[in-house]
């Protein structure tokens, strides 16, 4: 048996705030060590951003950090405990495959969740094995990190690691570990484990813990855990609508994958839309379109009810107040979040301020994108250089009504034309992590131990709105395929 080796410091400032609630939410697990581990990715700029020795990490100590087979200093490993709505099912869940070390504190004073995910068993794998193969691990830092560079609120992804052992799915892939960054791992599913399996002082130990985590600004009165809500809901009512405007379509929006920060959490079969369609379903498990593009926002909706529910005993002590009080809050998420959208598509096609006409201007764009098949992303592309004529739409007499009204629009505004285009250039990225291109990376690097391709994928995403001659190429979509592209979980 390998055993695991001391500690190593490379710069960690390790806190476990978590590890102080009550145990009812965690269970303590070292990870499982592992033979030959290998850093194969490493995120230089974000272990510089935590604190962290660049080249320390780069050693085979490193590797043996980022594998599980040796502990940060103060670590105390733990795999947490939450529920959740899985396809609108709700189970007992729990960090089957994932362990966190702890929680990072920057030069700078804020507090990052540092996880292994693939490490080994914990008390929650059930059957499963707890360890990860590498295409999927490297699918989350490609992804993590261009959502990041969209400035899109996500978890982030420091490294991954080789572990030089196999694991066995349909065939025998190559092992790997997959090292997270977040906010903190506070989901939905959390508040559902505590309002199932805890007691009502345990509900509100979580609330209170989240509510000085993340929103320090909630002082701790009476009212504090509605407000803990409403937050919760303004934060996702803005992720979604982020998500929507680049095409993001996360594939599984269980309740366990909904982050009380507001981060994207828990890249299984993500993806971005090509084709314009509100119907489109990548993922290979959702047959009934469950998490389609176009459903986000109403499972958005749906997901923060199961939260609300939660926090009934803490909302108000008569039952009929309290669900007053949530249904209430519920109900404005979807003002909260068409706002958030409108404001998106408004800057999309370099509009300024408010007309009321606006919502169908972009409303009826988007219909013919529909129609005509168009690419999402470079529909907005060739719009924000003026160049109608290079959409699908092009020729199309509505589209050439649709242009004259959109100019009008524009000519309508006070600010210079250059605002406009300025507005758009920052608001339409050139590049997204094309289906093809993912793959692409992917593949040399799992079939050829070849990580140049994901490499320059990363380079040209890390800039997405830089809208350059060398990402010309990344921004083609793929060829017409007979066959459509699917998403696996990762498991």
């Amino acid at each position: 048996m390998i055993e695991q080796k001391t500690a190593v410091h490379a710069g960690w400032n390790f806190d476990n705030s978590y590890a102080r609630l009550p145990e009812l939410f965690f269970s303590k697990q070292l990870p499982t060590p592992v033979s030959s581990p290998k850093l194969v990715v490493l995120n230089q700029p974000l272990a510089a951003s935590l604190g962290l020795d660049v080249q320390a990490l780069q050693t085979e100590e490193g590797a043996d950090l980022f594998a599980g087979n040796r502990m940060p200093e103060r670590a105390k490993p733990i795999a947490q405990a939450y529920a959740g709505h899985q396809f609108g099912h709700f189970t007992m869940l729990g960090d089957g495959r994932a362990i966190l070390l702890g929680e990072q504190m920057t030069p700078q004073g804020e507090r990052f969740d540092i996880q292994l995910k693939g490490p080994g068993k914990t008390p929650y794998s059930r059957r499963g094995d707890g360890r990860a193969a590498l295409g999927p691990m490297l699918r989350e830092y490609i992804v993590s990190e261009a959502m990041h560079a969209l400035g899109i609120p996500t978890t982030r992804s420091l490294a991954v690691t080789t572990t030089g052992e196999a694991v066995v799915r349909e065939t025998e892939l190559t092992g790997a570990v997959l090292t997270r960054v977040a906010s903190s791992h506070l989901r939905v599913g959390t508040f559902q484990f505590a309002a199932t399996w805890g007691t009502t002082d345990d509900l509100r130990k979580l609330a209170d813990y989240t509510l000085r985590r993340h929103f320090p600004e909630v002082t701790l009165d009476g009212d504090r855990h509605l407000r803990l809500l409403q937050e919760t809901i303004k934060r996702q009512a803005d992720l979604i609508a982020r998500w929507q405007l680049v095409g993001f379509i996360h594939g599984v929006m269980n309740t366990d994958n909904m982050a009380i920060s507001g981060e994207t959490i828990d890249y299984g079969p993500c993806a971005f839309m090509d084709t314009y369609d509100p119907a489109t379903v990548f993922s290979s498990i959702d047959a009934q379109g469950r998490y389609a593009y176009g459903n986000q926002p109403y499972i958005a909706a749906w997901n923060l009810a199961r939260f609300a529910e939660a926090l009934l005993p803490l909302l108000h002590d008569d039952e009929e107040q309290a669900v007053k009080l949530a249904e209430d809050e519920i109900a404005a998420f979807t003002g909260q979040y068409q706002g958030h959208w409108l404001t998106g598509m408004r800057a999309k096609l370099g509009i300024l301020g408010e007309e009321p006409e606006d919502e169908s201007l972009i409303t009826d764009l988007l219909d013919m994108m529909k129609n005509h098949r168009a690419d999402y992303t470079n529909t907005f592309r060739a719009l924000t250089f003026d160049k109608p004529e290079e959409t699908a739409m092009s020729g199309s007499p509505e589209f050439a009504r649709w242009c004259e009204r959109w100019r009008a629009r524009q000519g309508r505004q006070q600010p210079s034309q250059a605002s406009s285009h300025g507005l758009m250039r920052s608001s339409n990225p050139a590049v997204i992590p094309r289906n093809h291109r993912v793959e692409e990376a992917l593949e040399a690097a799992v079939e050829r131990g070849d990580y140049s391709v994901m490499e320059k994928l990363l380079g040209v995403l890390s800039s997405p709105f830089a809208h350059t001659p060398e990402q010309e190429a990344y921004a083609a979509p793929p060829e017409p395929s007979a066959c459509p592209y699917r998403t696996f979980c990762g498991t």
